[in-house]
């Protein structure tokens, strides 16, 4: 994979994982996609404001300052999604997998048609369950 694909694959990953925060007590990934969500949303403005601020308080002499700290800030909201597109293509370790499955046949049995991929799953897979099942939840939170 290249760059752009593992940024595309972790901005999927950002969006399909669930916005529930019971999750933040199972999974470790909830806390690194809320943050991403974050610097995803506020980061590029503030790149702005910081460039915009130092080139009126400091003139044009600033300007090569100003365009490193807004690269650099700009920047942040990319590591994210290439840390979360990483992690989105790893496959889920043997205790998760197993869980996984489970869930998959439990949703299954229980009238579900959901097909995702059972023979080595990744944490892409794991977002999709899980937003499959809180669509599916009788009781919405």
């Amino acid at each position: 994979m290249n760059v752009v694909e593992i940024v595309k694959l972790g901005r999927k990953y950002m969006k399909l994982w669930p916005e529930k925060s019971e999750l933040a007590r199972y999974f470790e990934e909830y806390r690194a996609i809320q943050v991403s969500r974050l610097s995803c949303r506020y980061l590029p403005g503030i790149a702005l404001f910081v460039f915009i601020m130092q080139l009126y308080l400091g003139g044009l002499q600033q300007l090569p300052q100003s365009l490193v700290y807004a690269i650099f800030i700009l920047t942040i909201p990319l590591q994210a999604l290439v840390m979360l597109g990483v992690k989105a293509d790893k496959f889920l370790p043997p205790a998760l997998a197993a869980w996984y499955k489970e869930g998959v046949a439990k949703i299954n049995q229980s009238g579900g048609d959901i097909k995702l991929s059972m023979h080595k799953p990744r944490y892409f897979d794991l977002a999709q369950l899980l937003c499959v099942s809180y669509q599916n939840a009788r009781y919405p939170s």
